[in-house]
């Protein structure tokens, strides 16, 4: 392991005393705080993400780091997708000075933690952190919103316009299903799949919609015998992790025709335990694939794949760390104040066009792409997931200007 990426395991929630440090650890580091959920029925997802961290935070400190030559020096920490365990966490980020902290990986914790960043600065002003959220969170860009708070991924409103537009020209599909994890995302997709079906599509009739405790159901077969029942040609969910595997994996077992419309489709595990059953049945919104024309972000793709022997999905990691790194260069410092009101301008090529953060809700305007899991033939479909020959097949890119959807945010600026 490169020595100035810090890999070890804080756990704050059993000693607040462990100072996860190593020797020659150099004081002027950027440190970044990364509360993740590192075990339970989610920590492959904190794995993942360190990984993608660890990748290019090296990247960053060997072209020289931050400030003229500090390095980045990232403090993994396990919230276990725990609300209070990311309270912790962030108690142990400020007692140490930590200037930022990055989450992503479930709604309920982002929400927790937003509000609690918030009322630390307002107390702290000599000790302020900014919060990067990786994931995106509808709530976090509009009646929660505030100005600590930074969004880089999609939320589920700007994610379901786009999903939809995937069903809009398929005049075959009049009976969907919706089924979600029953906390604040998997509700504000029920809510908004309803909404922009009555818009885009009225034909289209809701035959269901379940809400479904989160990381605790092990059978999901009587809710696909209830989708099955229903008669529905789709199914629409924003699950992830193993409910979202366990539920196409039962699927597949059940014989189920419909198609899956899916924000995390693609995610660690999931391709695996849908097997041939995802092939041309399920869809997925995200912000990047392995098979878009012209190969964007293949160098990336190819290093991780060397490197850890595992998927690449760190698209959103690299944009969040270049352009951090590009607000602290230009603010001269990492106070969270400055930093704040540089990343509000910063523009950054990514490699699948310009993003931008909107400093209306700070929410990260970026290409989202709709695609279907498809069989990898080695040619137009070179890269399959996880190996199990399923690749991806681009139905349509929308640009970031697309996107973008009003807010009702109010963001109170310092």
């Amino acid at each position: 392991m490169p020595n100035l990426v810090r890999t070890i395991l804080c756990l704050p929630a059993i000693l607040f005393a462990v100072v996860c440090a190593r020797p020659g650890q150099a004081d002027d580091n950027v440190r970044i705080a990364l509360t993740f959920p590192f075990s339970g029925p989610f920590g492959i997802y904190g794995d993942l993400y360190m990984r993608e961290y660890q990748m290019f935070a090296d990247d960053i400190n060997a072209r020289g780091g931050v400030l003229g030559g500090r390095k980045l020096e990232l403090v993994p920490l396990d919230n276990k997708n725990n609300p209070q365990e990311a309270l912790v966490n962030l108690k142990f980020a400020t007692d140490r000075r930590i200037p930022f902290i990055v989450q992503g990986a479930g709604s309920h914790v982002a929400l927790a933690l937003a509000d609690a960043v918030a009322r630390h600065n307002a107390r702290e002003p000599d000790n302020r952190l900014l919060y990067l959220n990786q994931s995106g969170d509808y709530d976090l860009a509009n009646s929660r919103c505030n100005f600590w708070t930074f969004l880089f991924d999609a939320h589920s409103e700007m994610r379901m316009e786009a999903l939809i537009s995937g069903l809009v020209d398929r005049p075959g599909i009049r009976r969907v299903f919706l089924i979600n994890q029953d906390y604040a995302h998997g509700q504000n997709v029920s809510r908004e799949a309803k909404a922009i079906l009555a818009r885009r599509r009225p034909d289209v009739a809701v035959v269901g919609d379940d809400l479904h405790p989160l990381g605790r159901v092990k059978d999901f077969a009587p809710y696909v015998a209830k989708i099955k029942a229903s008669g529905a040609d789709a199914v629409i969910t924003g699950n992830w992790g193993g409910d979202l595997a366990l539920l196409i994996k039962a699927a597949g077992e059940a014989g189920l025709k419909a198609d899956f419309y899916t924000f995390y489709g693609n995610g660690p595990g999931t391709p695996t335990a849908m097997g041939e059953a995802a092939i041309d049945k399920v869809k997925v919104v995200y912000r990047w694939h392995p098979n878009i024309a012209g190969a964007p972000g293949e160098s990336d793709n190819v290093r991780y794949r060397t490197r850890y022997g595992a998927d690449y999905y760190g698209l959103p990691v690299k944009v969040m760390l270049e352009m951090l790194v590009q607000a602290i260069d230009r603010a001269g410092t990492t106070e969270a104040l400055a930093v704040a009101r540089a990343l509000e301008r910063v523009r950054y090529d990514s490699v699948t066009g310009p993003v931008w953060i909107r400093p209306e809700d700070h929410q990260l305007m970026q290409p989202l792409y709709l695609f279907t899991l498809t069989r990898a033939d080695g040619r137009a479909i070179r890269y399959d997931f996880e190996g199990t020959g399923i690749g991806s097949r681009t139905d349509a890119r929308i640009d970031p200007e697309d996107t973008a959807l009003p807010t009702a945010c109010k963001m109170r600026s310092p």
